[in-house]
């Protein structure tokens, strides 16, 4: 989704994008064709290459075992082929599309694929966020809380210029048009009214189902209403969409939702999962409980928990506790928060990519 967004703003300033995906399960191929951008899907199954309008390019990439020495990244398995299959497969793609920028976001990329596919783009944008391996790269971005340039000192060419922090969180623009009306909501706030439940769009472990079955046994004001947002393929949804009537206060369930702005500038309290969406928490001011769901998330959320922007939790056997206090805190935290991201990180990437354009 951050891609997304950053091609939306940068589609708005004038450039023209065009997108390379991996079918992979739960992608977004089909979301972001509706966007009206052109994509050119790399087809995992029998290791084929590409599919564009049914035609079949064939890839003149020479890529070999010397030039990739770098031992087999943390998350290889995620892209779902090897490198060198993955670069054979777009080299084709960006040679016909000679882009000026190619972006990239995904952790089992590192600098063999981008060197075997140097050739074929004038520079190259890196989003990353783990350090945890080497880029040949113009621009860096890391939105996380925290990070510095010195991560990647040793990671990224000297040229290369960093961004890092959540000032520059891509968010989509709707964030930042409700954070007035969000914060001036919130200085008015004395008890919680909304608690909106948002665990990702898929949740294939169910955690939304065992954090409602924690609420159900908290003693819960009558008058708060809880909000529960999934995607609409989530394989739990049926199972929480009956949980949800059998709730001792009002729960209601949404799917593929298209105001998430507005409903977390009208909430109260959110239950969350440490990830994209923590931005967007603190870009309205909502106070969180974040639960970690990816050991990748666990160093950022304790960090955020530890400057009292967020509470983290470690399982769903918490809440009870935090929720029942949060009258108490949830102004300061508010504040806190609010601090962090003001939703115009998007805009600051596109800047800079367009200054180092001209």
């Amino acid at each position: 989704m951050r891609c997304l967004t950053l091609a939306k703003d940068l589609v708005e300033k004038g450039a023209k994008v065009q997108f390379i995906c991996r079918d992979h399960s739960g992608n977004l191929i089909e979301r972001i064709r509706q966007e009206g951008f052109e994509l050119y899907t790399l087809i995992t199954a029998n290791n084929c290459h590409f599919e564009r309008s049914q035609q079949s390019l064939k890839s003149k990439l020479t890529y070999t075992d010397e030039e990739s020495p770098t031992p087999k990244l943390a998350h290889a398995e995620w892209l779902g082929v090897l490198q060198k299959q993955d670069a054979n497969d777009c080299q084709p793609i960006l040679e016909i599309i000679n882009p000026d920028w190619l972006i990239v976001d995904h952790y089992a990329l590192d600098q063999a694929w981008q060197y075997a596919l140097k050739p074929y783009y004038q520079q190259l944008m890196v989003i990353d966020d783990l350090g945890d391996r080497n880029h040949l790269c113009d621009l860096l971005l890391d939105q996380n809380y925290g990070s510095t340039e010195a991560k990647y000192q040793s990671r990224v060419p000297a040229h290369c210029k960093v961004l890092v922090g959540a000032h520059y969180a891509l968010l989509r623009p709707e964030f930042a048009q409700w954070r007035e009306t969000s914060l001036k909501r919130r200085e008015q706030v004395q008890n919680i009214k909304t608690l909106l439940i948002t665990l990702g769009g898929v949740d294939p472990d169910n955690y939304t189902g065992q954090i409602l079955s924690e609420l159900a046994k908290t003693q819960l004001d009558k008058d708060i209403e809880i909000i529960v947002i999934m995607g609409a393929t989530a394989p739990h949804l049926a199972n929480v969409k009956n949980q949800a009537e059998t709730m001792p206060i009002k729960t209601t369930v949404k799917t593929n939702v298209i105001n998430m702005a507005e409903l977390m500038t009208h909430a109260d309290l959110a239950i969350g999962a440490a990830g994209a969406t923590t931005w967007e928490r603190c870009c309205l001011g909502l106070p969180s409980i974040q639960l970690v769901i990816a050991e990748n998330q666990r160093q950022i959320a304790k960090a955020l928990a530890k400057d009292n922007v967020v509470k983290m939790i470690e399982n769903s056997k918490q809440l009870p506790g935090l929720v029942n206090t949060a009258n108490q805190w949830i102004n300061d935290m508010s504040q806190q928060a609010a601090k962090i991201c003001d939703g115009l990180g998007c805009q600051r990437v596109v800047d800079q990519v367009l200054i180092m354009d001209a």
